[in-house]
Parts: C-alpha cells; structure tokens; sequence
C-alpha cells in the first residue's frame, strides 16, 4: 500500500517554477528540485512522474498565477476603453519594479520559445497557445476601445501589441529599461488609437 502524500502539493510546485523561472528547464538540475523542495527524487518522481512532469506543473501553476490574472484587465467584464491601457501601464509599472536577481527572470513560456520548445512539440503548442490567448484577450480590449475598427485593422494592432509585449518580456532579461520603453511604447500608440477613434 503507498504511503500517503506528506507534502503541500501548491508549494512544491511554487519552488520548483522558480527554479525553472530563474534557470530554465535543461539547466536546472533534479539536486537542485530536491533542494529547493526539501523533498527526495522518489518523492518528487513519485508525485510527478518526472523532471518534465514538475516542469509542466510550473508551466500550469505560472499560467495561472502569474499571466492570466494580468490578462483579466483585458477581459474582465464590463471590459473598460482603456483597459489596454491599463495592461500596459500595469506591465511596465512590474517590470520597471523588479529587484535586480529577479530581473532577468523575463516570462517562462518565453524562456522556453528562446530554448527547448524549439525542439520539444509539446512545449511548443504550450507557448503558442500562450500566444493565442495573449492575442484573444488584447483583441477583445482593442474592439472596446475602437468598436468600429475593421477585422483587418484589428487583427493588425493585435499583432503590434502582442509583438511588443513578448519583446518586452524578452528584453527584460538583458534589458529591463529597453523593455520599459517597449511597455511606453505599446501605452502611446494606444493613446494614438484611442484619440482617432474618439474623432470619428
């Protein structure tokens, strides 16, 4: 009969996606999990399967701690005109607030485009359909503030605001003043968008 579980699941998988966060998946080592966890490789491989299996658990536990909370300024219902605004504002305002050794910490999904996921099918739709929910949710706060915008023009502004914040998270990692600018960047153009749909 299997012993019973002895551990706090959630924060188990806390630790090990910070781990995964500062190092990525091939660097960081199975030591490294048991360290930080407290716990032994049996116990870890036992609740998880594997080193990809803890993997995948951070990539869920960062998807839904991290990147959709912030998503819902874009979605959240009644969606605001400048809600877009808003995100971007509230991006650059973290990004320009990291303490130095979290600085180059950047996004995981991100991370991993920049590294395994080139190789690795599963990882790759995992970061694509980061990608479409990044684009879904900024096209629904691009249609509030510009209802009258045509589907091309839309699917353009969303492609312009969905490269600048995947550059930016990029970016913060060597960069974190330069991924700022990119955040301003994406806030002007909106404040752009927003006076000539407010002239129509």
């Amino acid at each position: 009969m299997p012993r019973p579980q002895e551990f706090d699941t959630e924060a188990v998988v806390a630790a090990v996606r910070d781990v995964f966060w500062d190092k990525g998946f091939e660097q960081t080592s199975v030591p490294e999990l048991e360290r930080v966890t407290g716990l032994n490789r049996s116990s870890l491989y036992n609740a998880f399967g594997s080193k990809r299996g803890l993997f995948d658990a951070a990539v869920q536990d960062y998807l839904d701690r991290v990147v959709r909370p912030r998503l819902r300024i874009l979605t959240g219902e009644p969606t605001s005109p400048d809600a877009a605004i808003r995100y971007y504002r509230s991006l650059s305002a973290a990004l320009g607030a990291l303490p130095d050794e979290l600085s180059s910490r950047g996004c995981l999904l991100l991370n991993s485009a920049a590294g395994f996921a080139a190789h690795d099918d599963t990882q790759r739709a995992v970061v694509d359909a980061y990608r479409s929910e990044l684009a879904a949710a900024l096209a629904h706060a691009l249609h509030v503030l510009d209802p009258s915008s045509s589907p091309a023009v839309l699917e353009r502004r969303t492609r312009i605001l969905s490269a600048l914040s995947i550059s930016a998270l990029l970016l913060s990692r060597v960069n974190r003043s330069e991924a700022v600018a990119l955040a301003d960047a994406a806030i002007e153009q909106l404040g752009e968008w927003s006076r000539a749909a407010g002239q129509r």
